[in-house]
């Protein structure tokens, strides 16, 4: 090999060396993100085909368990964890529902971005590289799960991409753009007031 072939290969081999593992980089990731904000497009295909439900919006998150998930086109959804109650607010109907947060947030894809106890509730494993992205399978221990497996593209230490496959053949795709880490956040950002005249559901 020439001295020019090999100081083109050796060019493009450092950095392929230097690339993290996907899991190397959701610990990253994990150790020095405590809170997030950005904007997500939403994705979901039916196992029957037919063409993909499109959404978006943005979202906020601060471990433990906190998030805010604000669906703005096409229909606008809110979803706010204040790491003790799950509220959903379905401005359409004006109604709300609440649910307490308690275990449903360890086993759930939200907990693989918010924290929580990964290796108590998933199997992770490395899943090679994707679309340029360094791949991570989550799979969940629990048997009674209502997913199959989520998959998280990471690059630069920072989730670019979900793929959350459900037990009835329904894959929910969703990219993210923006996403800063540990940005400050206002301290209203994870409460929840229900708008007058709403009709409440649930605890």
């Amino acid at each position: 090999m020439t001295k020019r072939l090999l100081a083109f290969a050796l060019f493009f081999a450092a950095p392929l060396a230097a690339h993290a593992s996907g899991l190397d980089q959701l610990k990253t990731f994990l150790e020095t993100t405590q809170s997030a904000r950005g904007h997500f497009v939403q994705s979901v295909a039916s196992k029957s085909g037919r063409k993909p439900q499109q959404s978006a919006g943005s979202f906020y998150l601060q471990r433990p368990g906190k998030f805010r998930w604000a669906y703005e086109k096409p229909y606008p959804q809110l979803l706010v964890s204040d790491g003790d109650k799950l509220w959903s607010f379905d401005p359409d109907l004006n109604q709300v529902t609440v649910k307490k947060l308690g275990k449903a947030l360890g086993s759930s894809p939200a907990a693989l971005l918010a924290g929580g106890d990964l290796d108590g509730h998933f199997v992770l494993k490395d899943a090679g590289q994707a679309e340029g992205y360094e791949m991570v399978d989550a799979t969940p221990k629990a048997a009674d799960g209502t997913f199959e497996r989520v998959r998280i593209g990471f690059r630069n230490n920072l989730p670019q991409m979900m793929e959350i496959r459900d037990n009835f053949g329904q894959v929910t795709t969703l990219l993210f753009a923006e996403f800063l880490s540990n940005p400050a956040l206002p301290k209203d950002t994870f409460k929840f007031t229900a708008p007058k005249g709403a009709d409440v559901v649930g605890e």
